[in-house]
């Protein structure tokens, strides 16, 4: 599955990856992420509680920050294990400055899913992902406000 996108918000690009590169705003404003535990450089264990329409889960593995560039770009990768099956993510996110206090945010992925989860979810994937990304989004966007 592959999802991509741009969202605009009235921050800087620095304020903008300083609340991306913390771990605890980041577990609080990710959909599905209920925690993230440092494990070492750029690398977190992930424990996510996912619902798919019939398909609900809890997932558990580790989310890495690679190719960082602050505060112009990081690319996230993402593995999670259930007894439901596997996801594998690669995403891309790209800070962009459209003005004095604001930020284009372009961001392009791609999810391998594996097992029941695959089977299952399928059928609702295209839309639960694209409204996680809103909701992501939206929190982002609470959580700048917040910090003003």
């Amino acid at each position: 599955m592959h999802l991509e996108g741009t969202h605009s918000l009235n921050a800087p690009p620095q304020e903008i990856w300083n609340l991306l590169m913390d771990p605890e705003t980041l577990a609080r404003i990710t959909p599905a992420i209920s925690r993230l535990e440092p494990l070492g450089d750029d690398k977190y264990k992930a424990v996510a509680e996912v619902k798919l329409g019939p398909v609900k889960g809890s997932f558990e593995g580790q989310m890495a920050v690679a190719d960082k560039k602050e505060p112009e770009h990081f690319t996230l990768l993402i593995e999670q294990k259930s007894r439901m099956g596997n996801a594998n993510a690669e995403g891309r996110i790209q800070l962009n400055p459209i003005g004095d206090n604001q930020t284009e945010v372009n961001f392009t992925g791609d999810a391998k899913l594996s097992g029941t989860l695959a089977r299952m979810g399928q059928r609702v994937l295209g839309g639960v992902a694209n409204s996680m990304v809103k909701q992501f989004f939206q929190n982002l966007e609470s959580e700048l406000k917040a910090n003003a």
